[in-house]
């Protein structure tokens, strides 16, 4: 069957456009005007070319290029050639470019034999139809009244179900009433992207949503080896703060001094001359640490039992010390320990005190 001019003009622009612009748009055009589709061109005009087409010759097109060009990329969007759709070429940012095309969306209303896109209310008050009309609404199953001489629904009613096909009894009563209810607009698709083919709801997810996305898997990376006792990346700098926080309670506990215990000594001995710091101190956060005073208060006395080993307190004096899962601390449930032998109590109030002030691991 031969081939007009006309077609083969629209295939070489076709394939120039795909080989010129880096991403491509698919965009559906269901229950979308003309004039709707004229306004999208102008306002692309300069950032993106829309191209549309009958989809045999769009699929005709693409099949002679990739007998020609066996390894191109562009056979990855042959299957996604179906239905009302358009093309959106561009060499800039394809999300800004769906923002705009989806901006232009128009009310419309409801045609028989359509399938809803969304649920249709009709709210309660005034219709504006005389009162002869009442027996067309109860044969609609719709509460009614007359009121000022014209008929009032008095009820909120669900017309139509998304995903229904729209009636003919339905859409009398809207065009009646002058409810558009449905808009349509041109709606993005797929996205074509250097060889790439993904759905257009990836334009949605941020660079913020990624990060968010990263950081709780690097918590739950932190809270799993905390848990198992087993070091990671993520988790290292807790662990070294919560073996640094249990040295200093014992420093603070027992005889054993060393110079990072004076500082924190001094405070406890006068809090005033801090009181410009702690003023920064949320009213919750001193609210929360009196509370838990009051708890370690209470639970010293069932703590005996829990001992302080000579040998990690010679291990603790050698240097730095990573502990294993049964000797860590951890700065959440760390009551008071008590060393039988000295009688020297490392106590839970103080630890807690401690946690408040403690940021970060001292230079």
């Amino acid at each position: 069957m031969p081939v007009s001019d006309k077609k083969r003009e629209f295939g070489k622009r076709l394939i120039n456009l795909f080989t010129t612009s880096r991403a491509v748009l698919i965009v559906s055009a269901d229950n979308v005007g003309s004039k709707q589709i004229q306004d999208v061109r102008r306002a692309l005009r300069g950032d993106a070319t829309m191209l549309m087409g009958k989809n045999t010759t769009i699929r005709r097109v693409l099949r002679d290029y990739l007998m020609k060009n066996p390894k191109s990329p562009l056979r990855a969007i042959v299957d996604y050639i179906e239905g009302n759709i358009g093309f959106i070429f561009t060499n800039g940012d394809v999300g800004k470019i769906r923002e705009k095309v989806e901006a232009f969306e128009v009310p419309a209303p409801a045609r028989v034999g359509s399938v809803a896109p969304a649920d249709v209310f009709i709210e309660p008050g005034p219709t504006g139809c005389d009162p002869g009309q009442t027996s067309w609404f109860q044969a609609l199953n719709i509460p009614t009244k007359i009121n000022r001489g014209q008929v009032e629904m008095i009820a909120r009613v669900h017309m139509i179900k998304e995903g229904e096909k729209v009636t003919d009894s339905a859409a009398a009563l809207l065009q009646k009433l002058n409810i558009r209810p449905f808009s349509y607009a041109l709606k993005g698709q797929v996205v074509y992207d250097n060889g790439e083919v993904f759905d257009a709801a990836v334009l949605d997810i941020s660079e913020q949503d990624l990060v968010n996305k990263i950081l709780f898997g690097a918590r739950a990376v932190a809270a799993l080896g905390l848990e198992v006792g087993l070091p990671t990346r993520a988790s290292v700098v807790h662990s070294v703060n919560n073996a640094y926080k249990a040295v200093l309670s014992i420093g603070l506990g027992t005889a054993y001094k060393f110079a990072a215990v004076k500082k924190f000594e001094d405070f406890l001995a006068n809090p005033g001359a801090f009181a410009p710091a702690a003023a920064s101190a949320a009213p919750a956060a001193a609210a929360a640490v009196e509370e838990e005073e009051e708890e370690e208060e209470e639970s010293v006395g069932g703590a005996a039992g829990m001992l302080v080993d000579p040998a990690l307190l010679e291990r603790i004096k050698s240097g730095p010390v990573f502990w294993d899962a049964e000797q860590s601390v951890s700065s959440a449930n760390f009551v008071s320990q008590t060393s039988k032998g000295s009688g020297m109590a490392v106590c839970g109030t103080r630890l807690a005190l401690l946690c408040a002030c403690l940021v970060s691991w001292p230079n």
